[in-house]
């Protein structure tokens, strides 16, 4: 099978800020919906063996987290986080057209690296789709399926401790990186070392915060709650959920060049009149909803001292305000990629 060429879709989403268009609305919001979900891809060979430690998981609040580096990412890995994480896979996927990234890799990229691989299902579609590459994916928790293509890889590992990759890769690729890193400089400096020359890294990041054109947000005062807790606790947890927008500036400041930001709004819910905007909301209200307790739960109970009392009184009204598809909300994707600079050619 051929390597593909990065795709572009033909119609996208909104891009912002570069448009400002605003999304319109349905004006027959509660129209019969007919969603389908994509499904995994098939697993072809096995990979990974554990130590017990790894695998002896936490559990907190009726939700299952990492226990290598314990207590290191406040979202859970639990069966039901995982299908959240593969449906958000296929969202960015729609986002763009199809597109598993946006940076222009040279088709005959050989190595692969994806930070926080999650349940590394970017990575075995990736290996899918460049079959003569090593993909290696990283992760806390070892969620990733045991059979898989025979190219991709899957280790135990923080990447914000010190790395020790033999050799420097092609392409590396971050997704969901909101909420886990604590030194952005220190991150992109390990990035940029262990990139060949004329290697390419991006990331993928959602802003950790909800927008709207109109007044919606004003009229949204659980969403709105929602969203300053997240950046209170988050931050005094020490890893900041609102790094999204500053991604393009680290990769420069780290001495990247060629670097390209593209923004994305996508509705939290079927409200767009768009019948692809609809669609992306329509799986985004699953996303979105299930992310609430996911992102939250910890956030509220271990940083903010929050009773599960409070907690599910206060989850009961973001989530009514989540389906209300007269709130014209959006969320933003950002996609930021940039590359290494080529090496001087040696003078003869």
């Amino acid at each position: 099978m051929a390597a593909p060429a990065p795709s572009t879709a033909p119609e996208e989403p909104t891009r912002d800020p570069a448009a400002h268009i605003e999304i319109v609305p349905d004006d027959d919001p509660y129209a019969a919906d007919d969603p389908s979900f994509l499904t995994d891809s098939d697993k072809a060979s096995s990979t990974q063996s554990l130590s017990s430690s790894v695998l002896n998981y936490q559990y907190e609040n009726g939700r299952r987290y990492h226990a290598y580096r314990e207590g290191e990412y406040m979202v859970p890995n639990d069966d039901k986080e995982q299908d959240r994480m593969d449906l958000l896979h296929h969202i960015y996927r729609l986002t763009v057209g199809g597109a598993l990234f946006r940076a222009p890799i040279d088709p005959s990229t050989a190595r692969i690296l994806d930070l926080g691989t999650g349940t590394g299902i970017w990575a075995i579609e990736m290996a899918d789709d460049f079959p003569s590459a090593d993909v290696i994916g990283t992760d806390l928790s070892p969620i990733q399926p045991k059979w898989v293509p025979p190219n991709c890889y899957f280790e135990v590992d923080d990447y914000e401790s010190e790395w020790g990759f033999s050799k420097p890769f092609d392409f590396i690729h971050g997704r969901n990186l909101a909420g886990s890193i604590r030194d952005m400089s220190m991150l992109y400096q390990r990035i940029m070392n262990n990139l060949k020359p004329g290697g390419w890294v991006e990331i993928v990041d959602f802003a950790g915060a909800l927008f709207s054109d109109d007044d919606s947000m004003e009229k949204a005062p659980f969403l709105t709650k929602w969203c300053t807790l997240q950046q209170e606790a988050f931050r005094k947890f020490g890893k900041d959920i609102g790094i999204a927008g500053q991604h393009k500036q680290r990769m420069i400041d780290a001495g990247f060049t060629n670097v390209k930001e593209e923004v994305y709004k996508v509705p939290v819910n079927p409200w767009p009149k768009d019948r692809r905007m609809k669609d992306l909301g329509r799986y985004n209200q699953v996303n979105v909803l299930e992310g609430l307790e996911a992102y939250t739960l910890a956030s509220l109970t271990r940083v903010l001292g929050w009773d599960m009392q409070e907690v599910e009184t206060f989850f009961a009204g973001v989530r009514k305000e989540l389906v209300d598809r007269s709130l014209h909300v959006y969320v933003k994707f950002y996609f930021i990629y940039g590359q290494k600079e080529e090496a001087e050619e040696s003078l003869v």
